[in-house]
């Protein structure tokens, strides 16, 4: 337990699917177990979000053109930083749709950082089962890519939203990043080239 809780880096607020140390998390839906391993990297074959079933309820409730605060457990291994987003799928977790991302020293640049704090757009569109996903490449270490994902209501008067593709790298089918080796622009061109998605 102690060595999956100080492993890497896991988000725990919104709470994601199944997490043992999110805040306010929603009851296990039937036949489920609590994931120890929130804070491991997404297996090369896993599914996007690693677990396919929702929360039977939103763990947040969010509104179109609020600010809203992401939180990520203290401490762990920041692994000298990297690229992070913030997306959001409006399809079960099939495509999403970048709100707000950190490339480079995600953490900072003492890799310090756990809370993030973004305003939504204010033109999403409702959705009583969006959900919300941060993933993380790492800047040092083995090539990994780190996806949370949490259930999430929104309250907004769009019909749709057009925004940035989430990057998906290092994993099955997808590019590779390699290791930044301190240059902290390792990848980003693939993020700035990213093609723009319609959620609605």
């Amino acid at each position: 337990m102690a060595a999956a809780v100080s492993g890497h880096l896991q988000m725990i607020s919104p709470c994601p699917r199944y997490s043992p140390t999110g805040k306010d998390c929603p009851k296990l839906p039937p036949g489920e177990s609590l994931d120890y391993s929130m804070s491991s990297p997404l297996g090369y074959n896993e599914p996007l979000c690693k677990h396919t079933t929702p929360w039977p309820t939103p763990a947040a409730e969010w509104t179109a053109g609020q600010s809203v605060t992401v939180k990520l457990a203290p401490g762990g291994a920041p692994h000298g930083g990297g690229h992070c987003q913030f997306s959001l799928s409006y399809d079960g977790g099939k495509t999403f749709v970048v709100l707000h991302e950190i490339l480079g020293k995600c953490f900072g640049q003492d890799d310090s950082q756990r809370d993030f704090t973004f305003t939504l757009p204010s033109g999403l569109p409702s959705s009583e089962k969006a959900v919300f996903a941060w993933t993380w490449v790492n800047a040092i270490g083995n090539r990994e890519f780190y996806m949370n994902c949490a259930d999430i209501s929104i309250k907004g008067s769009g019909s749709s939203y057009t925004g940035k593709e989430m990057v998906i790298a290092n994993h099955q089918g997808y590019p590779n990043i390699p290791e930044f080796s301190g240059n902290y622009q390792t990848g980003v061109d693939l993020y700035k080239s990213a093609k723009d998605i319609t959620v609605r």
